[in-house]
């Protein structure tokens, strides 16, 4: 069987041979790489030396070396086939198992051409921008405006878009390339086949895999346009959630410097290079993963996250805390830096200096400590339901941390603040995981797992401080059952409560004793959905984006974890206002493109207007304080639709008599929905 030379490369690209070889050899830092004995040969000094930079061992003592493909076939005698097999296995990757016909030979080399073209067009187009920067005097002072010299714009190779629409018209004689599109530096509209530029008047950054290959770019506006940064889209060659700007240029400052500073944005990498601190990098548009915190301890054992202290900066170290703890080894070190709210790394190190950055960084929050006032958030550790809560938020957050001490010593501190034995706190978490599962839903298919994150956060939210529940997905668009109807049986099987007759009509003539049958409604052809609150609250954010803002962590799981198309909207819209801040419908539609919820949410927007006298259809949007009060209102009737049906799960789980709290979450979920229907009747009466 051959295997394409491009999975190889990916394979390689995901596994840490560090991670291969240190199963086998007991490896020690030493400089930039890790020393041990060599187990190729007997030896007393170590002299089995494997690189985390190159992804490669070599010893000086035999002279063995290679990748971890080559480790494994050495080592463990495993064919190229099986070595292949067992990395892809720990990856999660499946291997193609077809046999490479000469026709799968051309595919491979097809795909291969495909992606070296698309790096030539991207580097061809910035070397365009490169060069429209030495002629456009806006943009030069623009950067020197913001302390930039010519010596770092030309390091990370910093060009400018122009502002018309079709500007790389003149770089590439045939502008309708498909080329051109798939890197993503045109935009074709389907509808009319019309051709126009994505970037246009800004700033542009080039993006540039760990190879120095430019796979995708970032635009800075200049001025105060929107969005503020536009980035490529993904492509075959750029994958967001992998690559990282600024790695390819921090390399050799990572081994001086000895960690690597991770930032929010393209300017503070730049920025920082050139005020001493050239060992920064920053995710591209979007969250931290564990893909990124795995790639960046293939060059150091030391991360520092840096982030504004605003709510948005908090968001953001959130999400990164769940992508390092995976890799949080009793060997590296994950820190959280927080600078004031009116801060960010640029602008901090230009007003005290770089003597009081690199003392704030010394100075980060390690992850253990922000791993606990993570779980602490919202618990009032001076009451037993406060405890209980940061038990609950605590354990999904411990379990993500590999075996060691870090993680023996944290459940320590966590079960001093709960209050109860370390053994103790140990054996409940593990009674509780073991009724998760056997608890658990059955599996759905094709179910996105930001949207399963969200259904874990919010029953951890709405369960107060109890175990999480199964997700339930409600149709959010139907009609609830007539109240009257009778559900209950009591356990003999026996009820003495008559049901009522689905066709019985309140108030009918014959009287209580009778019951009418009406003939079934006559068939008037298909109706439309009517708008579920789900729709109406979509249409709030899109049509008032900064409403996201004042929304609680809480809403943001709820809202997260709805059913699609719902779900993966708010969850997109989270992103988005997190990478890019408050956007207008019209931006957010442009940028929705191509996303399975972008053809509902237009129309949630179109049902907004169906009503409106025309000629108003751009008058003055709603007041704000009204979309906020509408919004909160809504999102009410959501929470308590929610835990209503959570009520009947822990009542359902309690008729088995195999889960003894049931009863007691019931009792809370019940005095919790009660809260908020008296909240949604005052508000209903306020307006």
């Amino acid at each position: 069987m051959a295997i394409p030379q491009s999975f190889i490369q990916e394979l390689l690209s995901r596994v840490d041979v560090v991670d291969i070889v240190g199963k086998y050899v007991q490896l020690k830092k030493g400089g930039a790489n890790f020393m041990g004995l060599c187990p190729f040969h007997g030896e007393k000094s170590p002299s089995f030396s494997v690189s985390p930079t190159k992804q490669f061992f070599h010893c000086f003592g035999c002279g063995k070396n290679g990748n971890a493909i080559g480790f494994l076939m050495e080592h463990a005698g495993m064919t190229f086939i099986e070595a292949v097999k067992d990395l892809a296995q720990q990856t999660g990757m499946v291997v193609p198992e077809e046999q490479q016909s000469p026709e799968d030979r051309a595919r491979a080399a097809a795909a291969k051409a495909k992606q070296d073209s698309l790096s030539d067009v991207l580097e061809k187009a910035g070397e365009a921008y490169r060069d429209q920067l030495k002629i456009t005097p806006r943009a030069v002072d623009y950067l020197k405006g913001r302390g930039l010299s010519g010596q770092i714009a030309k390091r990370f190779g910093l060009g400018y878009a122009p502002e018309g629409w079709r500007s790389l018209a003149s770089i590439f004689p045939k502008y309708d390339d498909p080329l051109l599109a798939e890197s993503g530096l045109v935009i074709v509209n389907e509808e009319d086949d019309k051709r126009y530029d994505r970037f246009r008047d800004r700033i542009m950054f080039p993006i540039r895999n760990i190879k120095g290959e430019c796979i995708g770019f970032g635009g800075r506006v200049i001025g105060h346009g929107t969005p503020k940064y536009l980035n490529s889209p993904e492509t075959p060659v750029f994958h967001k959630g992998r690559e990282l700007y600024g790695l390819y240029e921090a390399r050799e400052a990572l081994h001086s410097a000895g960690y690597v500073l991770v930032t929010e944005g393209y300017m503070d990498v730049v920025a920082l290079a050139q005020l001493g601190f050239a060992n920064a990098v920053a995710t591209l548009g979007t969250a931290c993963t564990p893909e990124h915190v795995q790639k960046l301890f293939r060059f150091t054992d030391s991360v520092v996250f840096s982030f504004d202290g605003d709510s948005a900066g908090r968001r953001a170290a959130r999400k990164a805390l769940d992508g390092a703890l995976p890799y949080a080894t009793d060997v590296r070190s994950i820190k959280f830096l927080f600078l004031p709210a009116e801060h960010d790394p640029d602008s901090y190190v230009r007003e005290f200096g770089q003597e009081a950055f690199a003392e704030q960084i010394k100075q980060a929050m390690p992850l253990s400590r922000f791993l606990i006032e993570a779980a602490s958030a919202d618990c009032d550790l001076q009451t037993a339901e406060g405890r209980a809560r940061l038990s609950s938020q605590a354990r999904p957050l411990w379990q993500l941390l590999p075996e060691g001490a870090l993680k023996q010593q944290l459940l320590s501190e966590l079960a001093q603040l709960i209050q109860l034995e370390t053994a103790g706190l140990e054996k409940l978490w593990g009674q509780q995981a073991a009724s998760d599962q056997r608890f658990a839903p059955a599996a759905r298919p094709a179910a996105a797992p930001a949207s399963q994150s969200a259904n874990a956060a919010f029953s951890q939210a709405a369960g107060a401080g109890h175990d999480e529940y199964p997700s339930f997905e409600p149709n959010y668009g139907e009609p609830q059952a007539w109240s009257g109807a009778n559900t209950f049986v009591p356990s003999n099987g026996n009820s003495h409560w008559k049901n009522k007759n689905p066709n019985w009509t309140p108030g009918s003539k014959f009287g209580s004793g009778k019951y009418k049958r009406e003939p079934p409604p006559v068939y008037t052809g298909p109706r439309t959905v009517p708008a579920s609150r789900a729709d109406h609250a979509a249409r709030l954010l899109l049509g008032n984006m900064a409403l996201w803002e004042t929304l609680a962590g809480e809403d943001h799981a709820m809202l997260c974890a709805l059913p699609a198309p719902h779900g993966p909207l708010f969850a997109w819209l989270e992103s988005e206002f997190h990478e890019q801040g408050a956007l207008g419908w019209s931006t957010l539609r442009e940028h929705m493109q191509g996303q399975p919820f972008a053809e509902e949410a237009t129309r949630w927007m179109a049902q907004d207007k169906l009503n409106a006298v025309a000629g108003s259809e751009d008058a003055t949007p709603p007041d704000p304080q009204e979309a906020r009060q509408e919004l909160r209102r809504l999102l009410t009737l959501l929470m308590i639709d929610r835990l209503k049906q959570l009520e009947t799960e822990a009542l359902t789980h309690a008729s088995t008599g195999q889960d003894p709290e049931a009863q007691q979450r019931w009792r809370s979920l019940h005095e919790r929905r009660k809260a908020l229907m008296a909240s949604a009747a005052a508000l209903q009466a306020a307006s």
